[in-house]
């Protein structure tokens, strides 16, 4: 339908008209399927890592990984578990790349998948130990926390929390033992001696309402120790 509009510009008069169904067609843009994730192959998980070219405390470490569907692109995550840094390698077009890495430290590694959606998707996590001169024995892996999530505010249960973490491998495949420092300053403080050395990943800590608990993990294979990040969680009134 269209409608009529008059004009006066100077003393002339001007007809136009609008078509109010004139509105232009949005193009319609097609349809970006998700990427897929990708599946680690190299370096193995929970193992000592296979070292490539060494320049004094370095060495070339080779990421592999299978294709991905619907993927253009590869991010590589690798964080330091020791100091967790974290670098990240992008754009990467093929299913492998080799990086230059500090020896004598433990690593963990993922695989970002992209394509020209907003959409990524994360492999799973993996993790290796890059060994240094000499090293016969390596540390176990450090553990990551599972309960409660870092930075949480729980509820007490009858005036605890069960504090729980992931169980740690060794890459000596040796049994560990685990130590836990929990408490209100920097999860550094003495713990009891049933926190020490034991083989479970929980325990029920003794907690009071309303304050800011520190917490992590130590631990050992006997030889060697890890240890973890500091956690934290708040308890409720």
């Amino acid at each position: 339908m269209k409608k009529l509009f008059t004009l006066y510009i100077s003393g002339l008069i001007l007809l136009t008209s609008c078509d109010s169904g004139s509105d232009p067609t949005p193009t319609p843009q097609p349809d970006i399927d998700e990427p897929g994730m990708a599946t680690l192959k190299l370096p193995e998980n929970n193992k000592e890592c296979e070292q490539g070219e060494i320049s004094g405390i370095s060495a070339m470490v080779e990421f592999s990984w299978e294709e991905a569907s619907e993927t253009e692109s590869y991010d590589l995550k690798i964080t330091n578990l020791d100091n967790q840094t974290t670098s990240v390698k992008t754009g990467i077009t093929s299913t492998f790349t080799d990086v230059s890495l500090e020896r004598g430290h433990p690593y963990s590694w993922q695989v970002i998948s992209r394509n020209s959606g907003s959409i990524t998707k994360s492999s799973n996590t993996w993790k290796f130990y890059l060994a240094g001169d000499g090293e016969s024995n390596f540390a176990p892996f450090p553990v990551n926390a599972l309960s409660p999530t870092p930075g949480a505010t729980v509820t007490p249960d009858n005036g605890e929390v069960s504090i729980s973490w992931e169980a740690s491998q060794d890459p000596d495949g040796e049994a560990v033992t685990y130590t836990l420092f929990a408490d209100k300053v920097d999860a550094t403080q003495e713990p009891p001696a049933d926190w020490k050395n034991i083989t479970s990943t929980s325990v029920n800590v003794s907690v009071e309402a309303n304050t800011i608990y520190y917490w992590r993990v130590v631990t050992s294979d006997g030889s060697n120790t890890s240890i973890s990040s500091i956690y934290t969680f708040k308890t409720t009134n």
